[in-house]
């Protein structure tokens, strides 16, 4: 369920950078967190020139937004790290400061999700969610680790 997406200019992030950043954002969320990485979506928007206003002006400056929308549930021992990791990881892999880099995390209700054709799980009971997959669907999610 976590979904990331990365804001950026158009063509601020190379392939090989967007390839790193959702790489490292997925480790992160999954350390941090214990979930599994076929959970771990990352999409990137690039936005073209007038597009992006920060302080209700165009865009002048270096600037990367992370907008993350997790399951609820997880205290700020998981959350703070989790946007501080993820802060410093998009600079890094940007080769930008810090301080160009925007990391929003948003927790959803887990029934207010749906994935891989069911409800999401409580936080607590997620060995019965999983143990009501079906196989065919198993397989698939293991499929996208390899």
């Amino acid at each position: 369920m976590p979904t990331y997406v990365v804001t950026a200019p158009a063509g601020r992030l190379s392939g090989e950078q967007k390839a790193r950043l959702a790489a490292r954002i997925t480790d992160i969320h999954c350390t941090l967190t214990g979930a599994p990485a076929y959970f771990a979506q990352v999409l990137f928007t690039d936005v073209t020139p007038g597009n992006y206003f920060l302080g209700g002006k165009p865009l002048k400056d270096d600037n990367i937004f992370v907008h993350g929308q997790i399951r609820a549930g997880r205290g700020p021992e998981i959350k703070e790290p989790l946007i501080l990791q993820m802060m410093n990881a998009t600079a890094e892999i940007a080769q930008t400061d810090p301080s160009h880099v925007q990391v929003y995390i948003v927790d959803v209700p887990a029934r207010q999700i749906a994935e891989w054709g069911q409800l999401l799980p409580l936080p607590g009971e997620e060995a019965a969610w999983d143990a009501s997959i079906p196989e065919h669907v198993k397989q698939r999610m293991k499929d996208l680790l390899t």
